[in-house]
């Protein structure tokens, strides 16, 4: 690709969350409106992560097309030229590369990996998947060439792993891979993306695959609903309004979600605020935002229709195959598994 390329994706394994909204759907639509043209936006579904842990695999497929109809309706364009939209399992050169990927990435690193040892921690059985995760991230940043990953701290060693076998690759077999930026030329992407709290326990992420409905709102949940759950938000026995997720994450949490609406900084939201006093008010102003960013995003998916979504995914998934194909055709041929060119 002529441009560099930003990958992100959102997994497709649960009903959307205010969280996945605020965290990841929202800042992928501000991206492709400010970068689109400069870069090349890689916005795909990473549907193969999403059976690496149990998930209601009748609903699998149906859940992939609904999300990308929740993008469409946040605002993301689907016929933007400098944006390819793909489902990662319709590209069969992730599973391909992935496999060559393992014969370069050592068990010792994969072990390593923090977010497999706490998604499975207390597991009966662990799917070999889960512990493999990494390396098939790794091929879907390194299939495109991607130099921006936007992910959050919890994805940090992915891509760093991503960055070593790319690295480890070069210098084997000459000019494989460009190798991802690196965590802290990141930045540049990594600081779009809200990491929103529980609404009830804001010491955990907000999150349908924990039993906590009065502190997750959902993307289905009536605005009025929405509205309630904000104004009975988890605060603090504190005086004064401050932005402190250590000390004071339920106040926090609601500044945050004020501000990712309104496309502020955090600091200049915290500044808007700090020093009053008024905790119900914070809260009014929280919820009157959240309702309206639901109503309308409930409107405009109600105009998204399922096939706009299916013919969208199959002109690019057209494009991102003979791109992916081209890549994983030149690894084959350096690892010996084609003749060389």
């Amino acid at each position: 690709m002529s441009k560099e390329v930003i990958l992100t994706g959102v997994r497709s394994n649960a009903e959307l969350t205010l969280g996945n909204y605020l965290g990841a759907i929202l800042p992928l639509v501000r991206l492709q409106q400010r970068y689109s043209g400069d870069y090349q936006i890689n916005a795909f579904l990473p549907d193969l992560h999403s059976i690496t842990t149990p998930t209601d695999y009748d609903q699998l497929y149906a859940r992939t097309i609904y999300n990308l109809r929740i993008f469409a309706a946040a605002g993301l364009k689907l016929d933007d030229p400098n944006t390819l939209i793909y489902r990662q399992s319709y590209i069969p050169a992730h599973c391909e590369l992935t496999w060559i990927l393992d014969s370069f990435i050592y068990y010792g690193e994969l072990s390593r990996m923090t977010q497999f040892k706490e998604k499975s921690q207390g597991q009966e059985s662990v799917s070999a998947s889960l512990f493999n995760y990494p390396a098939l991230m790794a091929a879907d940043i390194l299939l495109y060439d991607a130099s921006y990953v936007p992910v959050g701290e919890d994805q940090r060693q992915h891509l760093e792993l991503s960055r070593d076998v790319a690295i480890r690759m070069n210098n084997l077999f000459g000019d494989l891979f460009v190798v991802p930026k690196s965590w802290e030329e990141q930045v540049k992407f990594n600081h779009t993306g809200a990491r929103i709290r529980s609404l009830k326990h804001p010491e955990f992420k907000m999150s349908k695959s924990i039993s906590d409905p009065s502190g997750t709102i959902l993307l289905s949940d009536s605005p009025k609903d929405a509205r309630h759950k904000i104004l009975s938000a988890t605060t603090d026995s504190f005086s004064l309004i401050d932005y402190d997720f250590k000390l004071r994450p339920g106040i926090s949490n609601l500044l945050l979600i004020i501000a990712t609406i309104q496309n502020k900084a955090v600091e200049e939201v915290t500044l808007e605020w700090k020093g009053q006093t008024s905790y119900a008010k914070l809260k009014q102003t929280a919820a009157e935002l959240v309702e309206s960013e639901l109503e309308k995003l409930q409107a405009n998916l109600a105009l998204v229709t399922e096939n706009e979504a299916l013919k969208a995914l199959a002109k690019h998934e057209s494009t991102v195959r003979e791109v992916a194909n081209i890549k994983l055709a030149k690894v084959q041929a350096s690892v010996g598994l084609r003749p060389k060119q």
